[in-house]
């Protein structure tokens, strides 16, 4: 669509520092266009405070805040969490919360009669890929305005250079400028002294971690937590039954207070490059560690096997911007079937950072202590494996046969 056209934009707003400039960016370069701002609340907690305000001050004509905390939790962490799905050991906080805002704004733009959409992302970064793929699947017909693969502006410090040239107010300083992405899973860092891979973290600095402490900080004692399953979501926290947002909360809580849940990585982006990062993800480091646990106790091998190449598949999927596809739902289809008898609960050990195992229970369980006792029991007859070895280890038997005949 010509710039021309474009009366009304959709926007996806955080109130942080690149949607902020974008609004009076978006007026002053698209014919004055109303500017309709949405914020999708991923359980980003006080970062929404006070963004109407904010938003309409700086030129939008309204601010859509949409509580999506319950659909992101149960419709895409507890699904990737049962998928087992890490990319290169990240639990992939920013990527599933980008289609389901994404999604939201597609509502909006088609509700509002949008002429398009526009988000915040750079032209490095891998957001871009996750909005607009989502974007396309849901409205494939839509324009979209990217400003940070249109305007001028290269750095963040022009960016402040920018908002204080038309009164944006900011929460951030030049010192303080580390990007940020907050939700309900997680809180990622990047930026500043992270870019030089070689600068230890500020995992003790006051005012660094946003979700709980660093693992030296973290009580002398340790804490001791139960967590229940069903069918591989996680169903109670300590004995009490809720949801899967709020044992999440719970989890952060528990796992913040314990130093739990830190991870500092170079990560291969999808544009191409590396970046390094710091992650906080608390609440997420317990339950991967908890459901894969109780996995061990009620997947076959065969089934645990599979899946576990699969999660690598998954989580390319997620990280990439590819949930609304063909392959992500055959993958949960297939993940969900796995699902089926992982079931019971789970006692964890939280300690200075440490998750450790402290028991496991299911009526389901393929463990039979019976079976693999070291002392005296009535079931196996360990002479069966002898044939079974012979038979296993034949066509070694018979290649080592054919070798020695063809070398004498």
């Amino acid at each position: 669509m010509d710039k021309k056209e474009i009366k009304k934009v959709v926007l996806a707003y955080s109130g942080g520092l690149d949607t902020s400039i974008i609004i009076p960016w978006l007026k002053e370069n698209y014919n004055n266009c109303e500017v309709i701002a949405v914020a999708g609340n991923v359980g980003q907690a006080d970062e929404l405070d006070g963004l109407e305000e904010k938003a309409k001050k700086t030129g939008a004509s309204k601010l859509y805040v949409c509580d999506l905390t319950d659909e992101f939790a149960d419709d895409f962490i507890i699904p990737t969490v049962k998928a087992g799905a890490l990319y290169e050991e990240y639990m992939l906080g920013t990527s599933f919360a980008r289609p389901i805002i994404a999604k939201r704004l597609c509502e909006i733009a088609k509700a509002e009669g949008a002429d398009a959409i526009a988000h915040g992302c750079t032209g490095k970064g891998n957001d871009q890929v996750r909005f607009e793929l989502t974007i396309k699947h849901f409205l494939p017909d839509m324009t979209i305005i990217a400003p940070w693969r249109e305007w001028s502006i290269k750095s963040r410090e022009e960016e402040i250079d920018y908002a204080e040239a038309h009164n944006v107010p900011l929460r951030i300083t030049r010192e303080t400028n580390y990007s940020k992405d907050k939700n309900m899973w997680h809180l990622s860092h990047e930026g500043l002294d992270l870019e030089d891979a070689g600068n230890e973290p500020q995992y003790e600095k006051k005012g660094f971690l946003e979700m709980g402490v660093s693992p030296i900080d973290a009580p002398d004692v340790p804490t001791y937590i139960t967590l229940d399953f069903e069918k591989g979501a996680p169903v109670a926290f300590n004995g009490e039954k809720m949801s899967a947002k709020n044992i999440i909360l719970k989890l952060n809580e528990v796992g913040g207070a314990n130093g739990i849940g830190l991870l500092d990585i170079v990560e291969n982006r999808l544009v191409g490059m590396k970046c390094r990062g710091v992650y906080e993800t608390p609440g997420g480091a317990i339950l991967y560690f908890a459901h894969n646990y109780l996995e061990t106790l009620t997947l076959d091998k065969m089934t645990a096997h599979k899946k576990q190449e699969l999660a690598v598949t998954f989580a390319d999927l997620v990280y990439n911007g590819q949930w609304f596809t063909p392959l992500r739902e055959a993958l949960s289809a297939f993940v969900d079937s796995t699902q089926q008898h992982v079931t019971g609960k789970v006692k964890l050990k939280l300690y200075k950072g440490n998750i450790i195992k402290a028991g496991v229970w299911s009526d389901w369980a393929l463990y039979s202590e019976e079976l693999a006792t070291f002392g005296e029991d009535h079931v196996y007859n360990q002479a069966d494996a002898t044939g079974f070895i012979n038979l296993f280890g034949l066509p070694i038997k018979v290649q080592a046969q054919v070798e020695a005949k063809q070398n004498k």
